[in-house]
């Protein structure tokens, strides 16, 4: 894999988005499948059996997709679309960036609280600053310009990031580079186009990306 994680066409070719026909990696794509009772199936692994249908991570494009009916116009078939796919989708979404902050703790890259952060960001550069959604601006604020060029992001409730350290709430974090990091960020940067005020790093390159919604 070359530098900083970056995925070669090979290993992440390009897929094209249903709503609205641009072509691109799947960083930013959801992949769905048909179920064999023919019900639209978040594939948010890309691992499920069946051809993939894949749209762009935003609630305005999945939203444009069932009510346009893109979904049977993709898979050339009657395609049934659960209520309220757009939430669904924020809410496994957020459980899977928060699982990824979990396993990123276990593997002894996160410190947490706002003076542990700071203090890691003054050692030198890390791979995430994350920030409670909740949490207040003014910490987020005094922590960024030290962050460099590590990937902001804020699409995580309090409650979400106290989960994944195994505590109440959890405002302040920092990941390290490498690893599960890039994971982190990479399901962070999907969950953002279905909440406002999030930014994430682009997990394609080691330099300064970021994706704002709603801010």
């Amino acid at each position: 894999m070359p530098r900083g994680g970056r995925r070669t066409d090979k290993d992440d070719p390009e897929r094209r988005c249903i709503v609205s026909g641009d072509s691109g990696l799947t960083d930013m794509m959801i992949r769905f499948v048909l179920s064999p009772d023919g019900v639209v199936t978040p594939d948010l692994a890309e691992k499920l059996p069946g051809r993939g249908i894949w749209v762009t991570s935003t609630r305005d494009a999945v939203e444009t997709a069932v009510k346009k009916r893109l979904f049977s116009r993709a898979a050339k078939a009657q395609a049934i679309v659960p209520d309220g796919l757009a939430e669904l989708l924020e809410t496994l979404l957020a459980a899977r960036a928060a699982e990824a902050v979990s396993l990123a703790r276990k593997a002894g890259l996160a410190v947490t609280g706002f003076e542990k952060v700071k203090a890691r960001l003054k050692k030198g550069p890390v791979g995430a600053l994350i920030g409670a959604r909740d949490g207040s601006d003014q910490g987020q604020a005094k922590l960024r310009p030290m962050a460099g060029e590590a990937g902001i992001i804020r699409c995580l409730d309090s409650t979400e990031l106290g989960l994944a350290f195994g505590r109440e709430f959890v405002i302040h974090a920092a990941l390290d580079r490498g690893g599960v990091t890039l994971r982190v960020l990479r399901e962070a940067k999907r969950l953002s186009g279905f909440r406002p005020c999030a930014a994430t790093h682009d997990e394609t390159d080691l330099d300064v990306i970021e994706v704002r919604n709603g801010a």
